[in-house]
């Protein structure tokens, strides 16, 4: 496997495997030293850029787990560069209209 340099975190399932469909090829598993974490990866390549995919846990929501989720993705695979977010944006408004 060439080195990687990307990494995303899926928001839901759903998303999963629309990035998955996205691969232009799809990667063996290599061998890695992973923390102890149940997260499963999807490995390929989008044109020339390696990609590592994995998505939120089941019924876990929002943006402090998916910065743990990004954080543990670039400590177990040291060579990604950064990490994309994909998923349904939400947001509340501070101020309520009457």
């Amino acid at each position: 496997m060439r080195t990687t340099v990307v990494g995303w975190v899926c928001a839901l399932p759903i998303e999963l495997a629309a990035a998955q469909e996205m691969l232009d090829e799809e990667h063996d598993r290599p061998d890695y030293q992973a923390l102890p974490e149940d997260t499963l990866y999807t490995f390929g390549c989008i044109s020339q850029h390696n990609v590592v995919i994995a998505c939120l846990p089941a019924g876990q929501i929002g943006t402090s787990i998916a910065a743990v989720m990004a954080t543990r993705m670039t400590a177990t695979f040291t060579s990604i560069r950064f990490v994309l977010m994909d998923g349904r944006g939400r947001r509340r408004s501070a101020y309520a209209r009457t």
